[in-house]
This record gives C-alpha cells, sequence and structure tokens, in this order.
C-alpha cells in the first residue's frame, strides 16, 4: 500500500494506482468523464481534461487519471487554478453540447449537470460561442440513435463496447469538430445482441445513445 497526502487528509491506496482512483476510492470527488475503473494510470486516455490536480513537486497541474500514486505524494484538488482549468474544460464542453435537459434520458443522472453542480458553474458557455452538429439524431445503427449534440466524446461507450464484444461495434469516426461516435457495420445482423446488451447505452454519461423504440429510425 501507498500512503498519500490528499487536501491534507491522509490516505492509503495499492501501488500503481492512478491518483483519481486513490481519491474516488477515498470519497474525495474530482470532476471526470472519461475515466473507467479498469484503467491503469498507462492507459487512462486523459481525454475530458476534468480531473486536473496539483502535485507537491510538478510545475503545472496534471490529470489525476494518469498519473501513478507515489509514497509521501501532497495533492491539492479544489486549488484556483485546478478550478479555473475544470471551469474552462466544462464550458468547452458544454459550446458544443445541446442543453436540453428535461427530454433527455440521462437528465438528473447526467455528469455535465452533476459536475456544473460540483464547480457552481451552470451550463452556460460563455465565453465561448455554442456550435452544433448535423444532423441532430444519427439513425445509421440499426438499433440505437446517437445524438451527437448531447455527446462529450468521452470515448467510454466505444471502450466498454470493446470489452463486451469479440468485434465492436463502436468507434470514432471523423476528425476535429467533426468527430463523431460511428458504426461499423450497418447490416442488422452484426447488431443483433446490441439490445440485449445495452453496456454502450448505461455507460453514456449524457444520454448521448438511445435505444430506438420498436417501429422508429
Amino acid at each position: 500500500m501507498v500512503n498519500l497526502t490528499v487536501d491534507d487528509r491522509t490516505i492509503q491506496t495499492p501501488n500503481g494506482s492512478s491518483v483519481l482512483s486513490a481519491c474516488l476510492s477515498a470519497g474525495i470527488y474530482i470532476p471526470h468523464l472519461c475515466w473507467l475503473e479498469t484503467d491503469a494510470p498507462a492507459d487512462a486516455p486523459a481525454a475530458c481534461r476534468l480531473c486536473f490536480v496539483e502535485i507537491d513537486g510538478f510545475r503545472e497541474p496534471v490529470a489525476a487519471c494518469a498519473v501513478p500514486v507515489e509514497d509521501g505524494m501532497m495533492v491539492h484538488t479544489g486549488t484556483e487554478a485546478v478550478r479555473s482549468l475544470q471551469k474552462t474544460a466544462l464550458k468547452l464542453l458544454l459550446s458544443v453540447h445541446r442543453v436540453e435537459c428535461k427530454p433527455c434520458p440521462a437528465n438528473r443522472a447526467c455528469q455535465l449537470q452533476n459536475i456544473a453542480a460540483f464547480l457552481g458553474a451552470g451550463l452556460g458557455c460563455k465565453p465561448f460561442e455554442r456550435v452544433f452538429k448535423e444532423p441532430e439524431v444519427d439513425v445509421r445503427h440499426p438499433v440505437l440513435d446517437y445524438y451527437p449534440n448531447r455527446c462529450v466524446l468521452c470515448g467510454i461507450c466505444v471502450r466498454i463496447c470493446r470489452q463486451q464484444h469479440q468485434q465492436p461495434r463502436l468507434s470514432f469516426a471523423g476528425r476535429g469538430f467533426d468527430t463523431v461516435v460511428g458504426y461499423f457495420d450497418e447490416d442488422p445482423v452484426a447488431a443483433a445482441d446490441c439490445p440485449s446488451c445495452r453496456a454502450c447505452i448505461e455507460s453514456c454519461p449524457t444520454g448521448a445513445l438511445v435505444q430506438r423504440m420498436e417501429g422508429g429510425g
């Protein structure tokens, strides 16, 4: 076990854990979207840029999911620099997010709502301008509807799908602003087990993937 101090509190965690894992296991919340419990520090995508912390001996704030713990490490999760970076990252996500919470299946369980509440930041994106993708709903998948303007491109659905299936159905497609979650094969037979799996839907933090109702699409 490794001992480290987080916000003046000493905690223990298994050697090889990430700082994020250690903090969450100890009940110390750090905003995050793209991390999975199975992620080792070397494997963490560090894509959402929300889990910043300051660590003594590091020149700048770092992504807690990608830093392995060390004995005697001193971690600070709520400094002014950390909160500024987290709020900016949240606003950038919201600048490409359709904030229509009431009809969204993730309403009241949405990680963006939770993070905004934790940071006291609201769901606005100023000074950034909101820009949306077309179409509003992508129905190319045989049984799922994908809402790109709800999606935060955390990659969790893609990674979960790879864990569940030898031949995964989901992947990233496009580049830059046009990046979306895509589907490998539009043949309905290839997605025959998707309705019973639902792992990607249940893991999505923002309601971007929805199982299509029978007769829809």
